[in-house]
């Protein structure tokens, strides 16, 4: 489908494309090895607007536009997966899920630095006994009263937190009054510590780590939405989350295929460069049709979320999304490594990155076999066909 930009719009996907090759590419598969953030970058793409996407205006955001957001993601995913991921987990975990969710004092508290990349966000959500059965979280809130004043004592432990190690404010999910609340945990409030970085197989220079809570005291203003009510926000969170942050991948799936494209007319076997060859040449177009109807249908969905926003008859369309690009790049980084072979299979190779960072599209954000339990519910219910 045709997608139609504004001109400051356009201008933001060209920044995007600049960049990633320009600034990510320069050093990506350093931070790789050495499992580090790359803060530098991040104050450029803050400079560039690219940590107010997904926000509104009134907060120094670029708008809630998931098109230009996932567009964004994309070209970013083409110079390093990792950085679009920590990006896109602040702006759109935290900053979305907060203007979607929270009150005007914590849009106003919290929301223009994070637009500005002065703060960096992440959302608490998974625990040690509790991925997929997110509603099953262990995580306490309890009311005190004290000295006439009123807040929230949450007990708990997170684990898998994309941006833990680095970031400043945590959207975070306890259970409370018989259901789920949502709150506003700054880093410097007491009773919070987060771990140190968790050794993973990709997406190795974005920080993940455990978050522990220990009487943290939050205060009352800092809850999210009612009361107990938690639940919604978090279903309507994984539900832009599957649809907007898997472009991270399709950018990723793209610059796999540049390269085998480029390297394939470049290598030479029998006398001529193996891009001749018609099994070579099966690879790269079937490589090709996975990008194009996996961009397709996600801008389809994007579309149609666009119309109907938070709207519960897209969840199952947003579930396939994300299955369909878990899917895509498995399959192309997985022939990109076979193309490059014994280049492919090296440590300081980008496909052989591209192909450890493309695992986490079939996990984070429930399983792919979850997403087909909410695809069948969906398709039972009648939003599909």
């Amino acid at each position: 489908m045709k997608v139609t930009f504004s001109e400051n719009e356009e201008l933001a996907a060209a920044n995007a494309r600049k960049f990633a090759e320009s600034r990510l590419r320069k050093n990506v598969l350093d931070l790789d090895e050495r499992e580090e953030f790359d803060f530098d970058s991040f104050k450029e793409a803050a400079e560039l607007g690219f940590c107010g996407l997904m926000i509104p205006e009134d907060y120094g955001g670029a708008g809630v536009n998931p098109l230009l957001a996932m567009t964004v993601l994309e070209e970013l995913g083409t110079g390093s997966p990792s950085f679009a991921l920590s990006l896109g987990v602040s702006f759109l975990l935290f900053g979305y899920n907060l203007a979607r969710e929270g009150s005007d004092y914590l849009k106003g508290k919290y929301l223009p630095g994070i637009s500005a990349g002065k703060s960096i966000g992440a959302m608490a959500l998974t625990e040690p006994l509790h991925g997929s059965d997110a509603a099953g979280i262990e995580t306490r809130a309890e009311r005190r009263q004290e000295g006439g004043g009123e807040s929230f004592v949450l007990n708990g432990t997170k684990t898998f937190i994309t941006n833990a190690p680095i970031a400043d404010v945590f959207f975070l999910y306890a259970s409370h009054e018989g259901g789920i609340s949502a709150f506003v945990v700054e880093k410097s409030f007491r009773g919070i510590t987060v771990g140190k970085p968790l050794r993973k197989m990709g997406n190795r220079s974005s920080p993940t780590g455990e978050v522990f809570l220990d009487s943290c005291e939050v205060p009352s203003e800092n809850l999210v939405g009612e009361e107990g009510r938690g639940i919604y926000a978090m279903m309507r969170g994984l539900d832009i989350e599957r649809l907007v942050l898997p472009a991270i991948y399709l950018g990723a799936i793209r610059w796999a295929i540049q390269i085998s494209k480029e390297y394939s007319m470049q290598r030479k076997q029998f006398g001529k460069s193996i891009s001749e060859y018609q099994l070579v040449q099966s690879k790269l177009a079937n490589m090709a049709i996975q990008y194009e109807s996996v961009r397709t249908y996600l801008r389809e969905v994007a579309a149609q979320w666009e119309k109907k926003p938070g709207d519960r008859s897209l969840r199952g369309s947003a579930a396939s999304a994300k299955v369909v690009v878990g899917r895509a790049v498995e399959y192309v980084t997985r022939e990109a490594v076979q193309i490059l072979g014994g280049l492919g299979y090296m440590r300081d190779s980008y496909v052989e990155m591209l192909y450890r960072d493309g695992r986490l599209a079939s996990i984070g954000a429930g399983t792919e076999e979850v997403e087909q339990l909410l695809i069948f519910k969906s398709l039972m219910e009648g939003d599909f066909l």
